[in-house]
């Protein structure tokens, strides 16, 4: 049998198992299932495994192994690298299996793994129910929580990793794993922060909360007054209860009615103050900020899945993005980051951010008996700072990534040495490593070749299963 009549037998196969689709490059809508967030990805994968079940996803893995096919693993997209999509392999598309079913009473939700934070989000909403979620709505819940999940809630809720109940798994041999506190422990605590290296999660589980009302607040300054704001949302931020998050971001002005007509399409520092209370709460804890002079301003209550979609931007523009997690923010480090705002590539949608952390992060959940801490040493660090490069045309690529480069250059000094991985794209091992710890890494690789021994979930930040590791090192 010629090799290409092997291929279309192995295909049909395929086809017969699942019962989602099978895309083909030759396929109609090929073009479209292999595109992903940033337009600067353009990969095309062997085969794309439209998955619609565990038992699909489980035939897919089977099948890339029996045809020596690299596996990549799509839900929402967002991985600044394009993690989610590979050239000549296998992509696993998770986007058909988005279910989530709340209970209320339990206060959980059962989310499929395809599903995006907005998804997540609006089936919460009519409960009064929230978890956190990512700060943009199109972001996939999958690999978000599974490498941590930073959001606007995290200080009142803790990380969304911290929020995970239950989780099932697809391994690389195709097998079927319910995993929890109870249920297979060790891989249950290095989905805690180790990404997607042990296998496909399929569906999550996860504590919601009750959140009767939210509110916000988005002030805007001229960017020579971004240093005082800066400073005075520090002070703020480092005292301020639970409730309360939010961020320093400077942006190009959108056209929005609060935004002035002078200051569209120029360079603004913009504080966001987000609150798990009311209009009033927030106004009686923030009037320090709320009465410096600023130029614009936008305050009111709204839901929560709201304002997760107030800064999405659109899919198909140049994105390239790293981050920095401080051990402290001195005032010498705000004046060095409120300069390099004035390298920030503008007019583009690239935003130059500074979240605080502190609450619920720093305190950590409260950890089963028998786990130990998550693998997340940058939950303790107090402030973030966040490079976040979009733009549109290709001429703009090297001064935008040349930006945020220097950005985490210029921050080293107050670098706490490790970083949330959903921030950043290929760094270099050294950086996977320094971000969970050399103890936690080495806990995570045995973990690892348990369950993943041949490195087959590899396109991520990639944890070397450890007798893969002992033999790099030797």
């Amino acid at each position: 049998m010629a090799p290409q009549d092997l291929a279309e037998a192995a295909l049909s196969g395929l086809r017969q198992r699942l019962t989602g689709e099978v895309i083909v490059p030759d396929n109609t809508g090929y073009d479209e299932a292999r595109t992903i967030f940033n337009g600067m990805i353009d990969r095309r994968p062997a085969v794309i495994a439209q998955c619609e079940s565990g038992a699909d996803v489980a035939h897919a893995i089977r099948f890339s192994r029996d045809h020596d096919l690299d596996i990549a693993v799509r839900g929402g997209g967002h991985s600044v690298a394009g993690m989610a999509v590979n050239d000549g392999g296998l992509v696993i598309d998770l986007r058909r299996m988005h279910g989530v079913s709340v209970d209320p009473e339990a206060q959980t939700a059962d989310i499929g793994g395809g599903a995006t934070i907005g998804q997540l989000d609006r089936a919460t909403q009519p409960y009064a129910l929230a978890t956190t979620g990512g700060r943009a709505s199109t972001t996939g819940l999958g690999g978000f929580t599974l490498s941590g999940g930073s959001g606007w809630l995290e200080r009142r809720f803790g990380l969304a990793c911290d929020n995970l109940i239950a989780a099932d798994v697809v391994t690389a041999d195709g097998g079927s794993v319910h995993t929890s506190a109870d249920e297979y422990p060790d891989l249950f605590w290095a989905l805690h922060g180790g990404g997607g290296n042990f296998g496909v999660v399929t569906s999550f589980t996860l504590r919601v909360y009750p959140l009767p009302v939210f509110s916000m607040a988005l002030l805007l300054f001229l960017p020579e007054d971004g240093p005082e704001a800066a400073r005075a949302f520090r002070d703020f931020a480092q005292s301020a209860p639970d409730s309360i998050g939010g961020g320093l971001i400077y942006l190009t002005g959108p056209p929005e009615p609060f935004v002035p007509e002078d200051l569209v399409g120029r360079l603004v520092c913009g504080v966001l103050i987000t609150c798990t209370g009311s209009e009033a709460e927030l106004r009686q804890l923030a009037a320090p900020l709320i009465g410096l002079p600023h130029e614009g301003e936008v305050i009111a209550e709204l839901p929560y899945a709201d304002l997760q979609c107030m800064l999405d931007d659109p899919p198909g523009l140049r994105n390239y993005w790293s981050a920095e997690y401080l051990s402290g923010f001195p005032d010498e480090a705000v004046d060095t980051y409120c300069a390099l705002a004035q390298t920030m590539p503008v007019p583009t949608a690239s935003q130059h951010i500074m979240f605080p952390l502190g609450g619920a992060v720093a305190r950590g959940p409260d950890i089963p008996d028998g786990l130990d801490e998550y693998p997340l040493p940058w939950r303790t660090s107090p402030w973030a700072v966040h490079p976040f490069g979009v733009w549109e045309s290709p001429s703009d690529d090297d001064p935008a990534r040349r930006w945020v480069r220097d950005v985490r250059t210029r921050m080293q000094p107050w670098s706490a040495g490790s970083t949330y991985l959903n921030f950043i794209g290929h760094e270099g091992q050294e950086r996977v490593v320094a971000s969970f710890g050399e103890r936690n890494y080495r806990r995570l690789a045995a973990i690892k070749a348990v369950y993943d021994p041949e490195n087959v979930f590899r396109l991520n930040h990639n944890i070397q299963p450890a007798a893969s590791a002992s033999a790099a090192a030797a």
